[in-house]
């Protein structure tokens, strides 16, 4: 077996053994919504092993992703931050409120990141008006207005003027401007884990996941972030499976077989004094862009709100990774697409078109003399 064999057959190797480990890769129940990924598994989507217990996750009949909390419902998953280890929740049916009296974490592996203790009163006849109060809108009634507050100076004044409901213990940070302050809390409630311990290896660019034949001992995985460079993983993602990979094993040694043969071949020699004398031939090669182009492209660095040029472009489309906080990307001036900034710099490397769109920036070429 010669070193070009010994190369492919390599590559093949690696191949399968990132496409198993490509079973638990993200997955999200439409455009925008979440990324899910270990501890959190997405039934019908993805493998139950690809989840830690207490961390499943649906989608309903609008795509949203669902939470189901013993004892307290179901709750819509706005968002999760996998390295701090949080996670944004609220109700479907726009009255989080209501569910704050009923919301019991004791059975779950969340707990709330931020805890207030709210006092909620029903005033019947009150005018809020001019104290700016902020009235919850889903508890009230033409006949009463229900309100809820944390501030003391707030609870004193309403306590003389309403009946109070019952004082909530609440996941959710409120910081309020005024002494005399009220909140609809319309946010979202915002909850934690400890348990699997992930974040760690979620900051330095790996993945968490089960060990095998195990339910509860995890292990870190850094293959998929270092091991490969973003472009060769997005090269490997965009394979067909196993059985694609079969036949392009056996066309591709067949192309080899031919290219060995063809080679072996000695070519024709020419009179130089013969009439019939061949003309040189000059081939065009269109490259990609050269590095002081590529550098010239904007570069962004990626701040904590993730806002981007164009805000539905939250994905890289080299790598299929999320963009997050820090990162820095490079937009494409001619059609101000953006990526990761190594991911696009790999690619316009080679080819000297947007992902994208195709559309070409400014490109080189290299004439080569053939004769």
């Amino acid at each position: 077996m010669d070193t070009t064999e010994t190369i492919f057959f390599l590559f093949i190797f690696l191949f399968v053994e990132y496409s198993f480990a490509q079973l638990c890769s993200d997955s999200s129940c439409h455009l925008g919504e979440p990324k899910i990924r270990f501890p959190f598994q997405l039934q019908n989507l993805q493998p139950k092993s690809c989840g830690y217990r207490g961390f499943n996750l649906s989608c309903d009949g609008s795509d949203q992703t669902v939470i189901d909390i013993p004892n307290s419902g179901q709750f819509t998953v706005q968002a999760i931050d996998y390295q701090t280890q949080r996670i944004w929740l609220n109700d479907p049916d726009s009255c989080l409120p209501k569910r704050l009296f009923t919301l019991n974490l004791s059975a779950s592996p969340f707990s709330g990141y931020f805890t207030q203790n709210f006092a909620f009163f029903n005033c019947a006849t009150f005018d809020y008006t001019k104290y700016k109060f902020n009235p919850i809108g889903c508890l009230s009634g033409h006949n009463y207005t229900v309100f809820a507050s944390s501030s003391v100076i707030a609870i004193s004044f309403l306590t003389s003027r309403c009946s109070l409901i019952s004082t909530v213990s609440a996941p959710v940070q409120w910081t309020f401007s005024e002494p005399m302050a009220t909140s609809d809390l319309s946010e979202d409630i915002l909850l934690s884990w400890d348990n699997p311990q992930c974040g760690w290896c979620e900051s330095r660019g790996g993945r968490c996941g089960l060990k095998s034949n195990s339910t509860t001992v995890t292990e870190c995985s850094l293959v998929s972030r270092r091991g490969f460079p973003r472009g060769a993983r997005y090269a490997i993602i965009a394979g067909a499976g196993v059985p694609a990979l079969l036949f392009v094993m056996g066309f591709l040694c067949c192309i080899c077989r031919k290219v060995k043969r063809f080679t072996g071949r000695r070519l024709p020699i020419v009179d130089s004094s013969s009439s019939a004398a061949v003309a040189p031939q000059t081939l065009v090669i269109t490259g990609g862009l050269d590095s002081s182009t590529i550098e010239s492209y904007p570069k962004t660095i990626l701040g904590e709100s993730r806002r981007l040029p164009k805000p539905n472009d939250n994905t890289c489309t080299i790598c299929l990774s999320e963009y997050k906080p820090k990162e820095t990307l490079r937009s494409i001036p001619e059609c101000q697409h953006c990526f990761h900034a190594d991911c696009v710099d790999q690619w316009l490397k080679l080819k000297a078109s947007c992902p994208i769109c195709r559309n070409s920036p400014k490109c080189t070429s290299v004439d080569i003399q053939v004769s």
